[in-house]
């Protein structure tokens, strides 16, 4: 991940969002049957989310969860390194990363919605392999955020009616 890219996404008290200008985006949304502190406690435990999403190998924080923090992940056998760069505990949390010629804005939002939580999720992918693989990269991309939602509303409702992994 180049310097500039971290300056780029990095400005100070700012909203991070994806770019809606990249050749690859995706947005999907889900309702779960729980409070968004419960989903919220269920998807902001990174070290966790290999327990629970199908399409994560590992995953590890380094340090506590917080604006700047980096975490290593692998994801359908990519390597992959982030940085949080938006963080409001229970609402929302983004970040960005950079893998094998792409690089990735990718913002979750939880609202409350009755007495569920309307989690929606958007990712934006750019670089010289998404720009030569777009329609693909599109494809894949939509695939893989509305199997993470469907992942994390399984844990979550499976978790507040007691009966977790």
């Amino acid at each position: 991940m180049g310097l500039l890219w971290l300056a780029f996404s990095r400005k100070a008290g700012t909203e991070v969002n994806i770019n809606n200008k990249a050749p690859a985006i995706a947005r999907e949304e889900i309702l779960i049957d729980a409070s968004p502190e419960e989903v919220w406690e269920v998807h902001s435990d990174i070290n966790g989310w290999s327990d629970w999403n199908a399409d994560i190998a590992e995953s590890k924080l380094e340090g506590a969860l917080s604006k700047g923090a980096i975490f290593n992940w692998k994801s359908k056998g990519m390597n992959l390194t982030s940085i949080i760069q938006d963080l409001e505990p229970g609402v929302r949390i983004g970040w960005t990363g950079s893998s094998m010629g792409a690089r990735a804005r990718h913002i979750w939002t939880l609202e409350q919605n009755g007495k569920g939580t309307h989690v929606t999720t958007e990712e934006s992918l750019e670089g010289w392999l998404v720009s030569l693989l777009r329609g693909k990269m599109r494809k894949t991309l939509e695939t893989s955020l509305n199997a993470w939602l469907i992942d994390l509303k399984n844990e979550v409702e499976m978790s507040s009616n007691g009966n977790s992994h």
